[in-house]
C-alpha cells in the first residue's frame, strides 16, 4: 500500500500480522540510495506503537518496511508536490520497419521509483505486447523506467497514433506523450 501525505500531516500505517502470534513486527525506514534504518518493533501483547510525533516531518520520498514472517512491505510518500515525469518516445528504427513487427519505446524519468506505464493505440488501451522495466536510480537521484510496445509494422504504416502514459503511483500525477507516424513524411523522404 502507498500513502500520499504532505509535510505536517499525520500518517498511519497498519501492519497486520494475521494469525502470527509468535513473532513481532519490525519497522525500518529507508531513503532512496540509503540503507534501511531500524525504527521500532511491536509485539502483539503490547499497546499500539507510535513513532515520532505522528506528524510527517520528511520532505522527500521514504519507504517504511514492516518485517515479519511472512513479511509485508508498506511504503509512504511524503513531501510537497512532485514534478511530473519527463517522457521521451522513440519510434521504430528503419531496420525494424522492414520486418513484420517493430517496437515503440517510452523512456520515463521521474522523482520517485513507483510509476505505472500504460500504452494506448488510436486512443484505446493496449493490453499485450508491453514490456516495462523496473525503476533504476540514476546519479542525479531520479529514477528511470523504460517501456517497449511491440506492434505490427502494418499498424504503424496505417498512421495509427501511439500514446505512452506514465502515472506516479498514489500521487495523482500523469504525463502523456503521443507519437504518430505520418505516411506522407515517409513518401516525401524517398523523393
Amino acid at each position: 500500500p502507498i500513502l500520499s501525505v504532505r509535510k505536517g500531516e499525520t500518517a498511519t500505517m497498519d501492519c497486520n500480522l494475521g494469525t502470527v502470534t509468535d513473532s513481532d513486527a519490525r519497522w525500518y525506514k529507508q531513503t532512496p540510495g540509503g540503507v534501511p534504518q531500524f525504527v521500532l518493533y511491536f509485539y502483539h501483547g503490547s499497546s499500539s506503537p507510535t513513532y515520532g510525533s505522528g506528524k510527517v516531518e520528511m520532505s522527500s520520498y521514504h519507504s517504511f518496511f514492516c518485517f515479519f514472517f511472512p513479511w509485508n512491505i508498506l511504503h509512504i510518500f511524503s513531501g510537497s508536490s512532485l514534478p511530473p515525469p519527463v517522457l521521451t518516445v522513440f519510434p521504430p528504427s528503419s531496420a525494424e520497419l522492414q520486418s513484420n513487427t517493430a517496437s515503440v519505446v517510452c523512456l520515463s524519468s521521474q522523482s520517485v521509483p513507483f510509476a505505472d506505464v500504460s500504452w494506448l493505440a488510436a486512443g484505446s488501451p493496449v493490453s499485450s505486447g508491453i514490456s516495462t522495466s523496473t525503476a533504476v536510480q540514476r546519479s542525479d537521484q531520479t529514477y528511470q523506467i523504460s517501456s517497449s510496445l511491440t506492434i505490427q509494422t502494418s499498424d504503424w504504416n496505417m498512421d495509427k497514433v501511439y500514446t505512452c502514459k506514465v502515472s506516479l503511483v498514489g500521487m495523482g500525477i500523469d504525463k502523456i506523450l503521443t507519437i504518430r507516424f505520418l505516411i506522407d513524411s515517409l513518401i516525401d523522404s524517398y523523393f
